[in-house]
């Protein structure tokens, strides 16, 4: 017998919460003064930033402005040539053996490619944070699993999946997954609605929101996508001239001066995000099943 097909379109609610953002609230990730380069190659000079407690942030920049470089560098993937990263009162570079450990306990990184272990099911994939930094019976690891995979939108039948198994939607749902399976305070999120329908996009976006709202994350963005930044972000930060050049609400930016700023902005796809954005929110409950969902014996 079939089971039945979940939503992909659906998550956690049917729409983004009003979010209770405090533009006063302690910066979680301080930047100051970030030098970063490759041999001869600088790629940021000089740059600085403050993430604050339970915003979503986007961060957007040209190609090869540095954006991934940034993220990799906030959570202790490469070491800078300059400057100081804190995040969560700790210095990155400067961590110890167990202050490196806490940290990966509170904060969640989904990467552009969900980087899922191709050679585990979903539901072991999303109960490796667990095992590796808890004490907790495979069981107990496994049932929590299935809760976090209900949270994105995911059934129990797709943990026994292997993510080859899975449409380009459901690894990235996968992905969120794992990322929230230590309950984390900060998302990291590179490029989440990257290869997704706009349907599937838009679904995301709400799931992104929900999600936020409902754990209590700030969640720091890497994105393109101007529908996403414009349906979900407190603040945007630039990154340009190899530094941040504005940082603020989207309303703000759309006045900048900066050439770059003003044809991201108020270019046709930024007008048509902006467009977009005043309409209301599209009930995503209504949309069919998910055909992409494999089928029992597929």
């Amino acid at each position: 017998m079939s089971m039945p097909q979940p939503d992909e379109t659906a998550g956690p609610g049917t729409e983004p919460k009003p979010r209770a953002y405090d533009a006063d609230a302690e910066p979680v990730i301080r930047i100051d003064n970030l030098v970063s380069a490759f041999d001869e190659n600088v790629v940021h000079e000089g740059l600085s930033l403050e993430v604050r407690r339970g915003e979503i942030i986007g961060l957007v920049g040209g190609s090869g402005a540095g954006k991934s470089v940034l993220l990799n560098t906030l959570i202790g993937l490469r070491d800078p040539q300059g400057g100081t990263v804190e995040v969560l009162g700790v210095d990155v570079q400067k961590a110890t053996g167990p202050e490196r450990d806490e940290l990966e306990r509170r904060w969640g990184v989904l990467f552009q490619s969900g980087a899922l272990f191709s050679s585990l099911t979903v539901r072991e994939n999303v109960s490796a944070p667990m095992s590796e930094h808890t004490g907790l019976s495979n069981h107990m690891t496994a049932e929590l699993a299935d809760t976090k995979l209900a949270m994105v939108g995911l059934p129990p039948r797709a943990g026994n999946l292997h993510p080859a198994e899975l449409s380009g939607g459901m690894r990235k749902r996968a992905g969120l997954a794992r990322a929230i399976a230590l309950d984390p305070e900060l998302l990291f999120l590179d490029e989440p609605t990257a290869g997704l329908d706009p349907i599937s996009a838009e679904a995301f976006d709400t799931l992104i929101s929900n999600l936020s709202e409902a754990l209590g994350l700030t969640v720091f963005m890497i994105t393109h996508d101007l529908d996403s930044l414009y349906a979900l972000c407190d603040r945007v930060a630039v990154i340009a001239d190899k530094k941040i050049v504005a940082v603020g609400p989207i309303s703000d930016l759309e006045k900048s001066d900066h050439p770059w700023i003003k044809q991201y902005f108020l270019g046709p796809r930024g007008r048509a995000a902006a467009t977009a954005a005043d309409k209301p929110v599209r009930d995503t409950a209504v949309q069919g099943p998910n055909t992409d969902m494999p089928k029992e014996g597929a």
